[in-house]
């Protein structure tokens, strides 16, 4: 046992709650948080099966309320006295062509997606600062490489976290803690379904967009999603690895994708990926 301390946002599905699992697994002390955690009951099953319920302690967490931030990261430091890994899971994607989403839709996916993150991470950084250690890790996704027809807010938010991240490394390395992004591809989690929402006028009948989304909906539905576990694997290596590199890109349609984007032609990459109006 490591008795190392480990803050996850997002942990009612999804990486969120497999990655607490997995580090709870190799005897870390995991804040597993949550914005409702009526929502937990399936963290405390998988926790239950792992026999590792001792080590994850489950709180609540809004990301986007400033004042749950606060309160909540206070209690934890307050409690745990130090924080070794700070994981940024929490998001939700918003679909939608740019055309139909609003300025609020937008707004709201970067609450989530960037503010959010951001926040948490401000809230927890003197704490960090002080032991002179840490490990920060953003979930980003392949979205904050490559942007995709349809996910115009996500991939924005996604590509905000990838300045953000990048640039917090080079801030935080003198004082040693490691900043760590990482860029999954389509996995099985419930960001494909509870954890998708459709821009208001994309769901109208007379969107300009309505067929062309049908079809990207249907595009994404198709694609062979793989095990989120992989994922959860590779954060708790993250978070156990002295010298971590700035970003790891997983899954086989990730690095394809981003290969593919630094190799071919734009004119080419775009028609490949763009589809037809």
């Amino acid at each position: 046992m490591n008795d190392k301390v480990a803050v996850i946002t997002g942990c009612s599905s999804g990486f969120g709650l497999l990655t607490a699992v997995e580090l709870a697994r190799r005897g870390w002390r995991v804040v597993a948080t949550m914005r409702n955690t009526s929502k937990r009951a399936r963290l405390d099953e998988a926790a239950a099966r792992a026999a590792i319920t001792a080590r994850v302690d489950v709180r609540p967490l809004d990301i986007t309320n400033m004042e749950s931030i606060a309160e909540s990261t206070a209690e934890i430091v307050r409690d745990y006295g130090r924080i070794d890994a700070l994981i940024n899971n929490a998001g939700f994607a918003m679909a939608g062509f740019i055309e139909d989403l609003s300025l609020e839709e937008l707004r709201r996916q970067f609450d989530t997606n960037f503010f959010g993150h951001v926040a948490v991470t401000k809230a927890l950084l003197p704490t960090m600062r002080q032991q002179r250690s840490g490990h920060i890790i953003l979930m980003s996704s392949i979205s904050g490489l490559i942007g995709f027809p349809a996910m115009g807010a996500y991939s924005a938010s996604k590509y905000a976290l990838e300045g953000f991240g990048e640039t917090l490394r080079l801030e935080m390395n003198p004082l040693g803690i490691r900043v760590v992004l990482v860029e999954p591809g389509a996995f099985e989690t419930d960001i494909w379904e509870q954890n998708v929402k459709l821009a208001e006028a994309a769901r109208q009948h007379d969107s300009p967009n309505r067929e062309r989304g049908l079809r990207m909906r249907e595009r994404i539905r198709q694609t062979k999603k793989a095990d989120p576990t992989v994922v959860s694997r590779v954060v708790a290596n993250i978070c156990e690895t002295p010298h971590p590199r700035l970003r790891y890109v997983v899954g086989r349609d990730a690095n394809i994708g981003r290969v593919l984007k630094g190799l071919l032609p734009w004119t080419l990459f775009e028609k490949m990926i763009g589809g037809r109006a």
